[in-house]
């Protein structure tokens, strides 16, 4: 049961066009990320997006849906993840429903009755390959690397021809395709198959100054003074031997938590009182906590 493909029309003029519209919505982007979701929505391609946690992967698809103004459907990997819970499944029960009111009616229900779309349940990719409306979906196939290796094979004909295969219904493949975001921590190496079919970026740390721009926006009761140091403080926190260095959702946190003790500048009682935002392991915390006094 195939229906037609083909490429996403470009929503953009350009790379600063997305940069523009992105920071309207208080999503702060580089240059390189601007591009990079450009020539994805441009060319059609899946992008996936690598980088240490914390830098901005899952908020950019996110956002990137809201400037489309089209739906974000969201596939959160994790080991053990099924095809049954990422592309389709069967309604077990219905057709069991069905088989007892045939039984009661004399009838004989064959396999062609049973596995018909009035049985398939869509899970996020079928989802997507489906979707109509004036835009074609976002979907977020998010931490690809948490799910097994396995998984990433079920994603080969999806990733590269924007279809799927239910071998009881034939191939659906997307009127447009779907805009299509992985994310990756790297926590172990994915398939060299999987990378061919997919642009690719690295998100970095913001920038300090884009750190600051961004907590100005986002905690707009905390002052300039102690936005910038705690911009620094986390700068420098990240370059210890920790577990988990600190992202921006982390900074975000520490600034508001700071900001509701009244803080306008950074001391040690206020730093440790707070500390539980940043440091998310006690190994962590006993680094940070060590090296106050050279970073306050």
């Amino acid at each position: 049961m195939a229906e037609s493909g083909g490429l996403t029309s470009p929503a953009f003029t350009g790379a600063d066009d997305i940069r523009r519209r992105l920071d309207e919505l208080d999503y702060l982007v580089d240059d390189g990320t601007a591009a990079a979701l450009f020539f994805a929505l441009s060319l059609g391609r899946p992008l996936l997006l690598e980088g240490e946690p914390g830098v901005g992967k899952t908020t950019a698809a996110k956002a990137l849906a809201r400037a489309l103004a089209t739906p974000l459907i969201r596939l959160q990997c994790y080991e053990g993840l099924t095809a049954g819970e990422a592309l389709y499944e069967w309604n077990y029960q219905r057709q069991m429903l069905a088989i007892r009111l045939a039984e009661a009616r004399h009838d004989r229900l064959n396999d062609a009755d049973l596995f018909t779309e009035d049985f398939l349940q869509e899970r996020p990719i079928l989802q997507a390959v489906r979707h109509r409306g004036p835009q074609p979906p976002v979907l977020l196939i998010d931490e690809i690397d948490r799910a097994d290796d396995e998984f990433e094979a079920l994603l080969f004909e999806f990733l590269g021809e924007a279809s799927i295969t239910i071998p009881e219904l034939g191939t659906f493949t997307a009127e447009r395709r779907p805009v299509v975001v992985l994310t990756s921590n790297r926590s172990r190496d994915l398939h060299d198959a999987l990378r061919r079919r997919c642009l690719y970026h690295w998100i970095d740390f913001p920038a300090p100054e884009r750190v600051v721009e961004i907590l100005r926006r986002t905690v707009p009761g905390a002052n300039e003074a102690l936005i910038r140091s705690a911009t620094d403080f986390v700068g420098r926190i990240r370059r210890f031997d920790l577990d988990k260095a600190p992202g921006m959702a982390e900074t975000i946190d520490w600034v508001s938590a700071l900001s509701s003790l009244g803080a306008t500048e950074l001391v040690r009682e206020d730093v440790l009182r707070t500390l539980s935002t940043v440091a998310k392991t006690l190994d962590d915390r006993e680094v940070i906590t060590a090296a106050l006094d050279q970073l306050t």
